[in-house]
């Protein structure tokens, strides 16, 4: 594993601390003597996610909102570092119900910058996306250089970039950006419309089901294990490097997979739990709307800037992550 300095003996805020990736944060700021406020409304986070540290005496939950200012205000009091991770994902919900996704990722993360701001935060550090790059056909992506968004989630994200410079320019506000390029992992749930398609597809094919790829399956992605998202976090809240604050930093591997190397290698991983997978078919269906085509980050600058060195290719995470859903979902079945 690779030796990265990492937050310690800091009071930090994890919003949206009961999903997917805000658990893993804060499982992992646990482990290094950090005290931990997870504030979450449970919209999409789950209480599942908490079982592991829930009685940990450094750790305390605080159900709210970020669309409730006063929410803000009580999580945001004492704290040295915020980690935002609050958010409405998915690009599909989002043209289906732009107004709601609005609300949560442009008027919470408002929310949240005025609270961080007024209880004096040293360091607030943001999940940005990789949505941003909209139809931007350059690869790799370069954090400078983004095209127009395609849906109404990236807009609101690329919002969460402008609100955080201005904040950084008006209020001295140290803001750092982290651009998730497809994260997978422990925790991420696998149910519902818009689930991400890593636990969707390992879901499918435990139950015996074939999995539905959109487009042809040469669709690509940067696949992100939730590790390398880890490290990033903690590298942007504690860099004293100036080049770093009010600035956007891809977080990824660095590396493009499609689709269907994606679906062999997940049969790959499942069969060695259950051999009848190796043989499921896979079935293609056509593009959805505001889906980027592919997807590949240049890690250059967070390599430079940060110290950042991804621990897990997409083979490595997978393994992981796949084994972990076997264990704890295949009771489902």
């Amino acid at each position: 594993m690779y030796p990265y300095p990492k937050i310690t003996s800091s009071r930090i805020l994890v919003t949206g601390g009961a999903g997917f990736i805000g658990s893993n944060l804060c499982e992992d700021l646990l482990r290094n003597e950090n005290e931990v406020i997870c504030l979450d409304n449970f919209s999409t986070g789950r209480i599942e996610n908490l079982a592991a540290f829930s009685d940990h005496p450094k750790f305390k939950l605080i159900v709210g909102d970020i669309r409730n200012p006063e929410d803000c205000r009580k999580a945001a009091e004492g704290i040295d570092i915020v980690l935002h991770e609050a958010a409405l994902g998915s690009v599909p919900r989002s043209i289906i119900d732009p107004v709601t996704t609005n609300e949560v990722n442009v008027g919470g993360f408002l929310n949240m910058l005025v609270a961080s701001r007024d209880a004096g935060v040293r360091r607030f550090v943001y999940a940005a996306s990789s949505s941003t790059y909209g139809d931007s056909e350059t690869l790799p992506k370069v954090e400078q250089n983004i095209g127009m968004p395609l849906s109404p989630y990236a807009v609101t994200k690329y919002v969460n970039e402008l609100y955080a410079h201005v904040f950084a320019l008006n209020y001295g506000l140290d803001t750092i950006g982290l651009r998730y390029f497809n994260v997978y992992g422990p925790k991420q749930d696998p149910q519902g419309a818009y689930a991400a398609v890593i636990p969707k597809f390992t879901m499918l094919l435990m139950a015996h089901e074939s999995p539905g790829i959109f487009g042809d399956g040469t669709n690509s992605r940067d696949f992100t294990f939730v590790d390398n998202v880890v490290q990033m976090n903690h590298l942007a809240a504690i860099t004293t490097n100036p080049l770093a604050i009010n600035q956007v930093f891809n977080t990824a591997v660095g590396e493009r997979n499609d689709l269907n190397q994606l679906t062999a290698l997940l049969k790959k991983y499942l069969a060695a739990f259950d051999p009848a997978i190796a043989g499921i078919p896979v079935t293609c269906s056509p593009n959805r709307k505001g889906d980027i085509p592919h997807s590949h980050a240049s890690i250059e600058k967070a390599v430079t800037i940060l110290g950042y060195k991804p621990e897990y290719n997409l083979e490595q995470g997978l393994e992981i992550a796949v084994e972990w859903y076997w264990k704890n979902l295949k009771k489902q079945f």
